[in-house]
Order: structure tokens, then sequence, then C-alpha cells
């Protein structure tokens, strides 16, 4: 991961961890750690870096609002499909409520309507175990 900030917070998720990847306008609490990367509008999306996350980060859920799926349904399959794991749908005030719960949040460029996604990460696939 070439951005330091963001290699950091990936190296310190553990399972269950939470982070989020947000748009421009998201309200992001004080008390968790802030990554804004925004540059200009739309630059980067948080399409951009999810899928950058993706080479990187165990992802055994993804969280997103159910605004997201009604008013922007193309940009919620796109992100449904990504990780390729469980995707929950929650209102968007729960979604806020528990961006207070997650460790770190990458603000992006992006003005996507609803665009924010909440990443739970996940074991990886380095656990042995007796079968």
């Amino acid at each position: 991961m070439l951005n330091g900030a963001i290699d950091s917070a990936l190296n310190r998720q553990g399972h269950m961890d939470l982070m989020m990847v947000v748009d421009a306008g998201f309200p992001c609490p004080d008390e968790v750690e802030l990554i804004d990367i925004a540059l200009s509008e739309g630059v980067p999306s948080v399409l951009d870096v999810l899928a950058e996350l993706k080479k990187y980060h165990s992802v055994e859920k993804v969280v997103m609002a159910s605004d997201t799926r009604d008013h922007n349904p193309a940009y919620f399959a796109k992100v449904s499909q990504l990780f390729g794991v469980e995707v929950e749908v929650i209102a968007h005030t729960e979604l806020k409520a528990r961006s207070h719960a997650v460790k770190t949040i990458v603000r992006t460029g992006d003005f996507t309507a609803w665009g924010n996604v909440m990443l739970v990460s996940g074991a990886g696939d380095r656990w042995q175990m007796e079968r």
C-alpha cells in the first residue's frame, strides 16, 4: 500500500475491527482516526479506494446504508460484488451511529450520495486448524 497512513491503519486492523471509506461529506466522529485523502471533487472515489484496499485487506463483511441501495443501485451492486462477502444493509442513521466504533475512516473526494462503506475486517487465510 503506497499510502503510509492507510498501510499503518490496515496493519492495526484485527479480526472484526471496523474501517470506513466515506464520501466527502460524511460527518466523521472526532474520536476516530481520520485519514483524509480527498484531493478534488470525485478524486479519489470510494470505489477507487475500495479496489485498492481489496489487494491488501481481508474483509469478511461490508455494511452499507439502505439509502445506497435505494437511491444508487448500480453503485450498491458494484460495492456489493467487489469483496465477494456478505453485505449488511442498515439505516443511514445506524451507519452514522456505528461510525463511532470504527478504528479508522478514510475520507475521499467522492460525492456519490450515500456512498459510505463500512468494512468488517476478516481473519484472513493464514490461520491453521487441525481438520
